[in-house]
């Protein structure tokens, strides 16, 4: 092993999961940055730690999971490990990794596809729609928001032919959970939202946003609108978009420019001396929309 792979293996990188999906997302991720030295894991939420099919078989343990309870274990996770880790999370999971950088958590963070934190007041129209199943009935929080197939391509895969997504389907899909859908739908709402954020922060890490072009569940207009209020923080705040690109993007084709982009930014701007990853892509600037 290379001095700066020796080096890397040293630094954590915590990977977390969205809504519908389970660590086994993550797989191609883990063996890349594992491949350049880095010590990636991805823990489950709490209760997803089974196949996507049992899972589906046997849900009953996400019932009532809801956004402190996700932040928490997560908090455990990251405070467990021996330095602070690099932190990306997609969707849900990047909602909760901002949500542990607000705790002063991580070297840098990387949110792809994120939920929207408290203060975000105008969804797009797609992200209304995404999030029906599990807000028509929101007095139901200890259910379950499950999805279709049919309605999975149209959140996560909406440029793939049907059999190609009802494969993905198969392979990645679990229910959602409706109490951490209903508590960040209704934030604005209430005044001990688990899903606030001190937007001042001046402990708070560098901040990468990854928007796809074509996704449905958090388009680049939801992206901006988190940027300006996250850019209220004195350190790094970014923003990279990809055109044509869905909420499946950290597993559909090209995933590889998104995941070694990421890396680089979070090695660039992390606050505790990251070592910087071996062999990485060439270095492609940031877009950053006011």
């Amino acid at each position: 092993m290379s001095s700066a792979q020796s080096q890397a293996a040293r630094k954590p990188i915590v990977l977390i999961h969205g809504m519908w999906m389970t660590p086994h997302s993550w797989e191609k991720w883990i063996a890349r940055y594992s491949a350049r030295g880095y010590d990636a894991i991805a823990p489950g939420w709490p209760g997803v730690d089974r196949s996507p099919a049992e899972l589906r078989e046997d849900p009953s343990a996400l019932k009532g999971l809801g956004l402190a309870k996700i932040v928490d274990h997560y908090d455990g996770i990251v405070r467990g490990l021996d330095q602070p880790p690099i932190v990306i999370g997609h969707s849900f999971g990047g909602l909760v990794t901002q949500l542990l950088l607000n705790r002063g958590l991580g070297a840098a963070g990387v949110a792809i596809a994120t939920a929207p934190p408290k203060g975000v007041i105008a969804l797009p129209p797609s992200t209304l729609r995404t999030g029906w199943p599990g807000l028509k009935n929101p007095f139901n929080r200890n259910g379950l928001a499950p999805l279709s197939a049919k309605q999975f391509q149209w959140r996560f895969t909406n440029t793939l032919g049907r059999a190609e997504s009802d494969a993905i389907y198969e392979e990645q899909y679990i229910p959602g959970t409706n109490r951490a859908f209903v508590e960040d739908a209704f934030a604005n709402l209430s005044g001990k939202s688990p899903a606030a954020i001190d937007f001042d922060n001046s402990a708070r890490p560098p901040l990468l946003l990854v928007a796809g072009g074509a996704d449905h569940v958090s388009p680049p207009a939801l992206n901006k609108s988190v940027l300006k209020l996250q850019r209220k923080a004195a350190s790094a705040t970014e923003l990279k978009e990809y055109p044509g690109r869905t909420h499946f993007t950290a597993g559909m084709d090209g995933w590889e420019e998104v995941a070694d982009y990421a890396l680089e930014w979070a090695v660039q701007h992390a606050t505790a001396g990251v070592p910087a990853a071996v062999d990485a892509a060439p270095e492609r600037p940031a877009t950053s929309p006011a």
